[in-house]
């Protein structure tokens, strides 16, 4: 038998909240709310579960997950985010396993997660099919997240198992949030991440995932939903190279500014 930490990062999540809550109370010896600044009722619902939130300001997922596994009471722990709801079998089995023996620290487990987008269940979210299966239950002293700035995972475990049950993701709840993400993740990830500077090459980037994630994946046959996240791959495919080529170009004018205006101090001089 082994206990088990719960670690929850949480950013005005109120509306999802005490969904997600009410199952991770079932399975938990020890939750740990991670908060990055919540202006709405996240804190308050936290309080009313008896759970003090810890703030600590977001730079990357990964290191904020990795910061709250660092503060848990227990080696084991799983891994959330606010817009994740276990369900009964997945408790049930979570449950069970705490009570054999403990496992070996190489051991992970995976959740069977299904994604949700304004509130229909969707077969592909770029650049991920739907379920998919994140590694969320380790021993922190072998695993940890890595540091993608953009869909990061935990990485150090030997072997990993399937958890059965259905974990509903909710995320993109509304069209705001859809390119609010799309905007922070394709921001996050070319300040991160080297993207080569062509807008030639954004755009036939964005033509391709359009027929992948839109055409061939059979979005289309979801209607407005599907032609969201046919958009949201195009956009995103078409924006990290937009936004690398345009701060190159502002980078290389900044530069020349400074030179220009050096080069008229030293005439003066």
């Amino acid at each position: 038998m082994f206990k088990l930490s719960v670690c929850l990062l949480t950013y005005n999540s109120a509306r999802l909240l005490p969904d997600v809550l009410d199952p991770l109370i079932k399975i938990a010896d020890e939750i740990i709310i991670m908060d990055s600044g919540s202006i709405d009722d996240t804190i308050n619902i936290s309080r009313g579960y008896g759970i003090e939130p810890i703030y600590h300001p977001f730079k990357t997922h990964s290191q904020q997950m990795n910061h709250a596994t660092s503060l848990a009471s227990y080696d084991w722990v799983l891994c959330m985010d606010s817009d994740e709801i276990l369900d009964e079998q997945t408790t049930a089995f979570i449950l069970k396993l705490k009570e054999g023996e403990e496992p070996r620290r190489e051991q992970a487990w995976r959740l069977s997660r299904y994604w949700f987008v304004l509130g229909e269940q969707v077969r592909t979210i770029y650049p991920i099919s739907s379920p998919d299966f994140p590694v969320r239950l380790y021993n922190r002293k072998q695993t940890k997240f890595n540091d993608r700035p953009v869909d990061d995972q935990a990485v150090g475990y030997s072997y990993s198992s399937v958890i059965p049950g259905f974990v509903r993701h909710d995320t993109f709840y509304n069209i705001h949030e859809v390119f609010n993400k799309l905007n922070s993740y394709t921001t996050r990830l070319v300040l991160n991440k080297k993207i080569k500077p062509s807008l030639l090459r954004g755009v036939v980037s964005a033509i391709g995932a359009f027929f992948k994630w839109y055409l061939f994946s059979g979005a289309w046959r979801k209607g407005r939903v599907g032609l969201v996240t046919g958009l949201y791959a195009t956009f995103y495919s078409f924006l990290k190279y937009f936004k690398a080529w345009y701060w190159h170009a502002e980078s290389k004018r900044q530069a020349r500014k400074e030179n220009t205006s050096s080069a008229r101090s030293q005439h003066q001089d």
